[in-house]
């Protein structure tokens, strides 16, 4: 009996290496952002249909279409870091700086972070949880910092 645990328990945390061993040598350390992103994807979907439950306006239409759009900003996130990537090295090619393209994708990553975050607030709100106010102006805040780095950025 405690073989048997002890196999199980092996493969669990071999499944579990394999896993974290592969999102780290495709992403890097990074990879730890975009689980992030995809656990506020989670709890946004949670948090709309408990919402749509307590308002009383259930669709299942609306839900699927939910999900959709999450599923497009995964794509913008791809197309978002691929673009940097293939323009970085064509900025190489033609001898052309171009470093700072780098952090197209990092800017979407962000933006979708916090509008994903300001989304989970406005679930919770509507829900009648009362939501500390310093997430709430924070997340403003750091979107205009976010949107005024770009824009230093984008002139240079």
């Amino acid at each position: 009996m405690e073989n048997e645990f002890f196999k199980i328990f092996n493969k669990i945390t071999s499944s579990i290496s394999i896993i974290f061993t592969t999102l780290t040598s495709i992403l890097g350390i990074e990879w730890t952002l975009f689980a992030g992103y995809l656990v506020l994807n989670v709890f946004d979907y949670l948090t709309g249909t408990i919402k749509s439950k307590v308002n009383k306006t259930e669709n299942s239409n609306k839900g699927s279409l939910g999900i959709l759009k999450k599923v497009c900003y995964w794509i913008l996130i791809l197309i978002s870091f691929l673009i940097s990537y293939l323009l970085l090295q064509l900025g190489y090619k033609i001898n052309i700086q171009l470093d700072f393209i780098m952090f197209f994708g990092w800017f979407t990553l962000t933006c979708l972070i916090i509008n994903e975050t300001r989304s989970i607030l406005e679930n919770l709100i509507e829900i009648g949880i009362d939501v500390p106010l310093f997430l709430k102006k924070g997340l403003e805040v750091y979107q205009n910092k976010i949107e005024s780095k770009v824009d230093t950025i984008m002139k240079k």
